[in-house]
């Protein structure tokens, strides 16, 4: 009777009060047996929906005990043959070895604690002459089940052909699906031949080998591997459903002709059910296959951390007196790319990591623990695919700027940066994520590779990542969130785009900070400033609100630049720079010289911003400082753009970095007055290089408990969004809003004078908005508000013999704008006029006059 035949007949009996294969239906089972005719009557062997929650729903049972369950597949067996239960509570990776050697169940055996996790295996085995049961293939007696795992997830359930005897979730939408073998294979042999072939067939881990140790879950049990634990829950429960091998064969479509090795090596086109779903990328197993070899067998005690365990040595019987201690399992890594074994005992020097692995059943690939990349023809665009998602994996690699970037330490200086990745380093991050393969037509099978030329071209060059997380920069200290709490956990936070690289236990901030909180941690930074000497009160404001920015600048889109300024050499301009540097990085600042001009101010920028650093510093500016368009653009705009040198890449970078200047008697003009805090030193004394100091190592003092003071710094911030953020009326500084709030309202709250009073004081003094003043006076005397030509201006300057009248007056400001080889450039004038239109000084501005003219008017309107 062939297999559609038997089901056929099973349905009959079942439809007429019989039973297929048994005298009488198990007392255990919960559920009627499901239809193996669709409603055409069509064999529904191949049809998943047999069994899927759309077709039938009768069939769920959330009440079947473990005794229930175990007694049906196991109930005939005899008295000294017993499946094995192993029970525990927690994370399966973190229980020592000695909780998976389990115990024997009997039909009088107590019921497993439901909060525990709950195995049993699918052979029943025979003790020792000890009277002890194990795992192991001597002791092996019968194999009365198969699982498949991962079905849902690895597995799509419609892979799976064949109505299960039992569908155990297991976590969500993942699922064990089991098969009761109406006859218990007794040969071991056969057993692992049935295994074998489901695991070529991608129905089973390819790592979960050795049938004859196999566990599977008890419907009550939890899985431990999550938080909180998943209550396990069976969805299908039909113990009358039993297959015969070659059932299983047909209906899974097994090939039961050759082991799972040689199989996968036979051709491209003909390899295990995941690769021909995806055959170029099989990802990465989620078991460790050694470590799943090793607690099978019992041989697993512990983790030793590091990505080291402590085992039993399998040769432990040829120990001197049998010791068992001193041998150790470690994980695959860079140096040992297949993992590690270790016996101290003299009888096990000549073992290494290839014994271990031939006595667990384990081939070198599911021992190195990596995804497989095939290079298959006409796949390109999967391969550069698969080669980006396992970048993600390792959780070093992520994109800024439409480059592909890692974090590194430098391990000279310390210093932690954002470095892109270089073409030749990309080949070797992509050779160290995964193994690559291409199929050798001579040996027909799958041999490994470098990662090819073309792909990695590909994906070096790309414009976009669809998969890579976007890093938007760096922070060494705890940082602020978007609704204003702090976040104190380092390393990447997919929510914010920030990297931290801090010590998370190093930081003290009070949840809940309060106004006497925040009075303390103000003290105590003012302590810092005491030793300078501040041209006034707003200067020392604005020196402890570099300080605020300098903490919180990740978590601000735009923060002003800070300019120090003093009228002498010796005045602690820089010193107060290297302070205000050592709130942002507990690494020394490296200053750099001001642009000369606007390109290599921008590429300057560019190659700063893309490596994230936490300060940019212009150390003893020689002029003032002027208003580069990049520079502008960085200080006002929360990205900025442009061509990275050596890369024929346009990279958008983020420019949140703190921004610092030094210089004697210069400062922002123009654009920039808007965009610079001043921070004005006056020392008061003729030679300020001779004067000694209280705290000479102040910076040192400040790295070695840096903890404590940005602490404090964060402390003023959260009290004040714990107060309800209340605001201090002031002028309101245009693009910096949210600054404004956190490093000069919260100051302001305590007590402080405004910070930004310099920026204010700056407009009014800049000499650009002076000589628009002056022009705007001298032409609103001689031509009112009257529409004048550019040439009329020039000719009126140029008529004036008296330099006191308001023609001399004229004749000098144009002089001063637009003078050039002996006379006004009349072009240059009107220029300068057209980019100051509607800027108001002195209650007046210039506005375009009206009318069909050949050329541009221009008049003066009061406001």
């Amino acid at each position: 009777m062939d297999a559609i035949t038997q089901q056929r007949s099973r349905l009959a009996g079942i439809s007429d009060g019989s039973h297929y294969g048994r005298e009488k239906l198990s007392p255990t089972s919960t559920t009627q047996l499901q239809p193996i005719l669709d409603e055409s009557g069509n064999n529904a062997l191949t049809h998943s929906s047999v069994w899927s929650n759309e077709t039938d729903k009768t069939n769920k049972t959330d009440s079947v005990s473990n005794t229930q369950f175990l007694a049906a597949l196991f109930g005939n067996t005899k008295s000294d043959h017993c499946p094995i239960l192993v029970s525990f509570p927690g994370h399966p990776g973190e229980v020592p070895g000695g909780a998976w050697m389990g115990h024997p169940w009997k039909e009088n055996s107590p019921e497993l604690p439901e909060a525990n996790n709950n195995y049993f295996s699918l052979a029943v085995f025979r003790p020792d002459e000890a009277g002890i049961y194990r795992r192991q293939k001597a002791r092996f007696m019968a194999l009365h089940a198969v699982m498949l795992d991962d079905i849902g997830s690895k597995v799509p359930r419609e892979h799976l052909t064949l109505p299960p005897s039992w569908l155990l979730e297991t976590s969500k939408g993942n699922f064990q699906a089991g098969f009761i073998l109406k006859e218990p294979i007794t040969d071991g042999t056969a057993a692992d031949r049935l295994m074998n072939a489901i695991v070529t067939a991608g129905l089973c881990d390819p790592g979960a080998n050795g049938p004859r140790a196999r566990l599977a879950r008890l419907p009550v049990a939890v899985n431990g591997k999550h938080e909180p634990p998943f209550p396990c829950r069976m969805e299908t429960w039909n113990p009358d459903l039993r297959y015969a091998v070659k059932e299983l064969a047909d209906g899974l479509q097994l090939d039961m002709t050759t082991t799972a090795s040689k199989r996968r090596a036979r051709s491209p086109d003909n390899h295990d059910r995941h690769a021909e779903r995806d055959p170029v990328w099989l990802p990465r197993p989620d078991e460790n296959a050694v470590l799943a070899g090793l607690r099978d067998r019992g041989l697993y005690k512990g983790p030793l951390g590091d990505g080291k365990h402590d085992i039993t040595c399998p040769w432990v019987e040829e120990h001197t007196d049998n010791l068992d201690g001193g041998t150790a399992y470690f994980e695959p890594d860079d140096n040992w790319p297949i993992g590690g074994f270790k016996c101290l005992h003299g009888h096990c020097a000549h073992r290494h990591m290839h014994a271990l692995l031939k006595f667990l059943g384990v081939d070198a690939h599911a021992a190195r623990m990596k995804s497989i990349i095939r290079v298959v023809p006409g796949a390109l665009d999967r391969i550069v695919d698969a080669a980006e998602r396992e970048l993600v994996q390792t959780r070093r690699h992520y994109q800024r700027g439409g480059l592909i970037v890692t974090v590194v330490t430098d391990p000279g200086t310390r210093e932690t940066r954002v470095q892109e990745i270089s073409q030749p380093a990309l080949v070797r991050a992509l050779a160290g994520v995964a193994t690559w393969e291409r199929y050798d037509a001579r040996s027909q099978a799958w041999v490994r590779t470098d990662p090819p030329e073309r792909p990695v071209n590909v994906l070096f060059n790309s414009e976009e990542y669809p998969h890579l997380s976007v890093l938007k920069g760096l922070t060494r200290q705890p940082y602020l969130r978007p609704d204003g709490s702090l976040m104190y956990r380092a390393g990447y936070d997919e929510a914010t785009g920030m990297f931290g690289v801090f010590n998370e236990r190093a930081f003290a901030i009070p949840d809940h900070p309060t106004r006497d909180e925040a009075d303390a941690a103000a003290k105590l930074l003012m302590g810092l400033l005491s030793e300078f000497h501040f041209a006034n009160a707003h200067a020392q404001a604005a020196a402890l609100s570099a300080i605020l920015t300098a903490v919180v600048r990740p978590s601000l889109p735009l923060a002003p630049m800070f300019h120090v300024k003093a009228h002498v050499l010796g005045s602690g301009k820089s010193y107060l720079c290297e302070l205000i540097t050592a709130f942002a990085t507990p690494q020394r600042g490296t200053p750099t010289t001001f642009p000369a001009d606007d390109e290599e101010c921008r590429k300057l920028l560019l190659a700063e911003l893309l490596r994230a650093p936490a300060v940019i510093e212009f150390d003893n500016l020689t002029s003032d400082l002027l208003p580069h368009k990049s520079l502008c653009t960085a200080l006002t705009s929360e990205f900025m753009t442009g061509r990275i040198l050596g890369v024929s890449k346009t990279a958008t970078v983020n420019t949140r970095a703190l921004f610092l200047s030094s210089g004697n008697n210069v400062g922002p003009v123009r654009d920039m007055t808007r965009r610079c805090i001043t921070i004005s030193l006056d020392p008061g004394c003729e030679t300020p290089a001779a004067r000694s100091f209280e705290r000479p190592d102040l910076v040192r003092e400040v790295l070695a408990e840096r903890w404590r003071y940005v602490s404090a710094a964060l402390t003023i911030v959260r009290a004040w969004i714990e107060a309800g953020r209340p605001k201090i009326e002031c002028k309101s500084l245009v693009s910096y809003d949210d600054w404004s709030d956190l490093c000069r309202q919260s100051l302001m709250w305590l007590g402080f004078a405004d910070p930004t009073n310099a920026i204010f004081e700056s407009m009014a003094d800049d000499p650009d908005r002076e000589i628009l003043g002056r022009i705007l006076l001298a032409l609103n005397a001689e031509f009112g508000n009257a529409p004048t030509m550019v040439r009329d201006i020039v000719k009126r300057s140029e008529h004036s013999v008296d330099d006191m009248s308001s023609e001399g007056e004229l004749r000098e400001v144009l002089h001063d704008i637009a003078f050039e080889r002996g006379g006004i450039n009349r072009r240059r004038l009107g220029w300068w006029i057209k980019r100051h239109e509607g800027q108001i000084v002195n209650s007046l501005k210039f506005v375009r006059a009206s009318g069909n003219r050949s050329a541009e008017a221009w008049k003066v309107e009061s406001v």
